[in-house]
């Protein structure tokens, strides 16, 4: 009888291949595909920036929700308007170039004109000898328009050329990273968020797990907790406290001002892992083992 030995780290000659030893290998040789689940760290927080993953010092938002912080939106918009203004620049170097080639294309176009013209003028009568003589064939393939048929590609004139890549006609307006349309200054707005009063002053802001409360209701805010921006007054508060208190009357409660529909901001990425939206799972496709 043979006697099944217990499958250990050591054990090379056993039957047992384990799901562990599978991905393992599957990770050293590189091919099939790779899934992987993305851990806490890996979700921004909601009071965070959208360009530095790093809590706002002056925060402000967009019409769509996006936060950023100010100093790095501003620096945004700049490096995007320098950018534009060189491809701007190189675009028109373009046209420029092609108004050239097109004024060249038709000044060679009327020169050859002329010189088929002086060619057919100058030609002389025919005469009965000529009409006589026979046609002499050439085997070339560059005579009697085979040329068309029979291209001769180490003839320099005849060797195909690759053109430069076009550019296409530069973007004139700068766009949000995020949501792609068109960002300007005056439409972001400040944001103020509420610190937690926990009498805690040893441990700084951004170590603590809580940092901010609802303006209105005191609520814990966090990556599950949807949250909204009042652009009348720049407080954020939970969406329940804005379905809830505030459409009411549909006023501010920091400063009583009137609100429109328009002035709640819902804040994105302010759902977390509760969010259907967001993709937890990231995956890198490999290349497959033939069969």
């Amino acid at each position: 009888k043979s006697i099944m030995t217990r499958h250990s780290r050591n054990c090379t000659a056993g039957t047992v291949y384990s799901y562990h030893e599978r991905q393992k290998d599957t990770n050293q040789s590189g091919y099939g595909s790779k899934k992987s689940r993305l851990g806490k760290d890996s979700i921004k927080d909601f009071d965070c920036c959208n360009l530095t993953l790093q809590p706002c010092r002056n925060p402000v938002v967009t019409q769509d929700g996006y936060l950023f912080d100010k100093e790095a939106i501003l620096e945004y918009i700049i490096k995007q308007k320098k950018e534009l203004a060189r491809k701007q620049k190189e675009y028109e170097k373009q046209k420029n170039r092609e108004k050239e080639e097109l004024a060249e294309l038709a000044k060679a176009e009327n020169e050859s004109k002329k010189q088929e013209f002086m060619k057919a003028n100058s030609q002389a009568p025919i005469t009965k000898q000529t009409a006589d003589r026979p046609s002499t064939s050439s085997v070339s393939n560059m005579q009697e328009g085979k040329n068309k048929d029979l291209p001769s590609f180490w003839v320099p004139s005849m060797t195909p050329a690759a053109n430069a890549t076009k550019m296409d006609k530069p973007d004139e307006k700068v766009r949000c990273p995020m949501s792609g349309k068109p960002i300007k200054l005056k439409d972001l707005f400040p944001v103020h968020f509420t610190p937690i009063k926990d009498r805690d002053e040893k441990t700084s802001l951004i170590a603590k797990q809580a940092r901010y409360v609802c303006a209105v209701t005191n609520d814990v805010l966090g990556n599950s907790v949807p949250c909204a921006v009042l652009k009348t007054s720049g407080s954020v508060v939970t969406l329940d406290c804005v379905e809830k208190l505030l459409k009411k009357d549909m006023l501010d409660p920091i400063n009583s001002k009137p609100m429109k529909e328009s002035d709640i901001i819902p804040l994105k990425g302010a759902s977390g892992f509760s969010g259907s939206g967001n993709r937890l799972e990231v995956k890198k496709e490999g290349a497959a083992i033939m069969a």
